[in-house]
C-alpha cells in the first residue's frame, strides 16, 4: 500500500496557541507536542476547546496568539488546503449524486492527479478499509459505518502527514461504534499517519489513543498514556472527567514511611501512597470503584478499611455498582465482579467493610471546584 507517509513527517508542535471570540477565550494559551505516527486524542466535556484546537490546526480558525508548526515548520501564513492535513466530521459530507469511488476520488482532482492513478489510489484506500465490493453504491446504499469508511478513505488517499479527526464515530450507535474503535486504530497502525482525535467520550480516548491530552476550560490538564491519565489524575477535573472516581475530603497527616502519608476520614485514619504525599491539612482523596473490595463487617478489619452500609447496588452485566454509606459520612462506589460470590454484600441495608489498598488512594492538594459538566 502507499497510502501514508512511510514513518516521514506528521509532527505537530503548539506554542502558545490561543484562540478569543469576543471576550470569550476558547483556547488559552495551550502547549502540546503530537510525535509522527501517534494516535493522539484531544478529550474533554462541551466547550472545552478541543474541537476549536483541531480547527486552528486545520486551518479553518486563525489563531489569536501563539504558533502551531507542522514538521517544524510555521502553518501561521498557510491557507487550509496548502497544509498537508485532512480532516474527518462528525457528518461525513458525501456527495450523494457520486458511487463510492467517485466520492474517494473526487478531492485528487484537485492535486491535479492523472485518471488512472486517481482510480488506482481510490481502490487502493478502499482496499485499507475494506469497501472494496461497495465501490459502485451510493452514499445512501450504506450503513453509517460505511459512510464513515468511505470518510476515511476519501481523506487517507490524499497522502496527508496528520489527520484531523472531529468526533467521527458520534453519529453511530454504540455497538458499531465499539466495532470501529477496533478498527480506526488497527488502521492507524497499519498506514503510520499521525491522527489526532477529537471526542468527549472517555472510552473512545482510552481504548484508542497513544497518549491524550484532558481539556477543561480551554487549558489542558494533563498529558498522558491512557493508563497514567486514569490511574494517576494530576487534578480533581481530570479524575472527574475520566471514568468513575470517589472523592473524598481528609485530613493530611505525615506518616512514618517516606513513600506514603497518613489521611483521616472522619475518626478513621487510612494511608495513601499516591498523588501529593507532601500536603498537609485539608485535602481531597481519589480512588477507582475497582479498586476497592467489600468485606463482611464482622470480619477482621484490617488496615485501610472503612465501615459503612450498603445504600444501592446497580447491575450492569459484567459488574455490580454497589454504593456504600460510610459511617464517617459521605458514600463510595464499588465495582464488584459479577462472579457469583459473596452476593450477599450487596444486599440493601447491609452492614460491610470496605477495603481501600494503599496504592489505590491517590492525594490531591486543594484546588478549583470540580466542573461536572458533560457533554
Amino acid at each position: 500500500m502507499s497510502i501514508g507517509n512511510n514513518g516521514y513527517g506528521g509532527e505537530v508542535e503548539l506554542r502558545g496557541l490561543q484562540k478569543r471570540f469576543g471576550e470569550v477565550v476558547a483556547v488559552d494559551s495551550i502547549d502540546l507536542d503530537v510525535v509522527p505516527g501517534e494516535f493522539f486524542s484531544l478529550l474533554g466535556p462541551s466547550g472545552c476547546g478541543k474541537t476549536t484546537t483541531l480547527r486552528l490546526i486545520a486551518g479553518f480558525e486563525r489563531p489569536s496568539a501563539g504558533e502551531i508548526l507542522l514538521d517544524g515548520t510555521s502553518l501561521g501564513s498557510v491557507p487550509p488546503d496548502r497544509r498537508n492535513v485532512n480532516t474527518v466530521f462528525q457528518s461525513y459530507a458525501l456527495f450523494p449524486h457520486l458511487d463510492v469511488l467517485a466520492n474517494v476520488e473526487f478531492g485528487m482532482r484537485y492535486q491535479k492527479t492523472k485518471k488512472p492513478e486517481r482510480k488506482r489510489r481510490a481502490e487502493e484506500a478502499l482496499e485499507l478499509v475494506d469497501l472494496t465490493a461497495l465501490a459502485s453504491r451510493r452514499p445512501h446504499q450504506l450503513s453509517g459505518g460505511q459512510q464513515q469508511r468511505v470518510a476515511l478513505a476519501r481523506a487517507l488517499v490524499l497522502r496527508p502527514s496528520v489527520l484531523l479527526l472531529d468526533e467521527p464515530l458520534g453519529a453511530l450507535d454504540a455497538k458499531i461504534r465499539r466495532q470501529l474503535r477496533i478498527e480506526l486504530k488497527a488502521l492507524q497502525e497499519e498506514i503510520g499517519i499521525t491522527f489526532i482525535f477529537v471526542t468527549h467520550d472517555q472510552e473512545e480516548a482510552l481504548s484508542m489513543s497513544d497518549r491524550l491530552a484532558v481539556m477543561n476550560g480551554g487549558r489542558v490538564d494533563q498529558v498522558g498514556t491512557p493508563r497514567q491519565v486514569y490511574e494517576s489524575p494530576e487534578t480533581l477535573f481530570v479524575a472527574d472527567f475520566l471514568g468513575v472516581a470517589n472523592v473524598l475530603e481528609v485530613e493530611v497527616e505525615a506518616a512514618a514511611l517516606a513513600d506514603a502519608c497518613s489521611i483521616r476520614v472522619g475518626d478513621f485514619a487510612l494511608r495513601a501512597r499516591g498523588g501529593d504525599l507532601g500536603v498537609r491539612g485539608a485535602a481531597s482523596v481519589v480512588v477507582r470503584p475497582e479498586r476497592l473490595a467489600l468485606r463482611p463487617h464482622d470480619a477482621v478489619a484490617g488496615e485501610n478499611c472503612l465501615p459503612g452500609m450498603v445504600d444501592r447496588t446497580v447491575f450492569v452485566g459484567s459488574n455490580l455498582h454497589v454504593m456504600v454509606r460510610l459511617a464517617a459520612g459521605g458514600v463510595l462506589q464499588a465495582s464488584i465482579p459479577n462472579d457469583g460470590s459473596n452476593l450477599d454484600l450487596h444486599e440493601q441495608g447491609r452492614p460491610v467493610l470496605v477495603h481501600v489498598p494503599p496504592d489505590a488512594l491517590r492525594v490531591l492538594a486543594p484546588s478549583a471546584p470540580v466542573d461536572s459538566s458533560r457533554s
